[in-house]
């Protein structure tokens, strides 16, 4: 037993929220955050953190193998956004690939019957944190995670 996790697709506009079960076997999603700024959205999700007695954070990082190495990616705009809430939040952070979690997050909204529509970003933190509890259950991730993979 891990305890729960905050599940996070981070965008500009909006961020996703999921949460898993206090087992760490499931991920549901939460809720969408319109981004208000970084301290107000940082204050947000440790909220939400802190009420659902949180253990951890799931960060889903946006991965471009094709990208030329001395161009600025979404990955390291969102990287560093992980270290500027690594460097306030009291939980451990850990970054996971979201390679490929909008078309699924698309795909379960159809499922769920959502407007095309209708925003999907808490969908894709489920997606981000379910992976990432599934690679938990499978002995490929470790929680905390040590300093090395972080």
């Amino acid at each position: 037993m891990i305890g729960r996790l905050i599940g996070v697709d981070h965008g500009r506009k909006r961020i996703g929220l999921a949460i898993s079960d206090a087992l760490g076997l499931s991920a549901r999603e939460h809720a969408i955050l319109q981004s208000r700024g970084e301290a107000e959205d940082f204050a947000a999700i440790l909220a939400i953190a802190k009420r659902e007695n949180a253990a951890g954070i799931v960060v889903g990082v946006p991965q471009n193998p094709n990208a030329p190495p001395d161009i600025k990616t979404q990955a390291d705009v969102v990287r560093e956004w992980i270290a500027r809430l690594r460097s306030i939040s009291p939980l451990p952070i850990v970054e996971v690939s979201e390679y490929l979690t909008s078309e699924e997050a698309r795909s379960l909204a159809r499922q769920l019957k959502r407007s095309p529509r209708d925003a999907i970003d808490d969908l894709a933190a489920r997606v981000i944190l379910q992976a990432y509890l599934d690679a938990l259950s499978y002995g490929s991730a470790t929680f905390p995670p040590s300093e090395s993979s972080v």
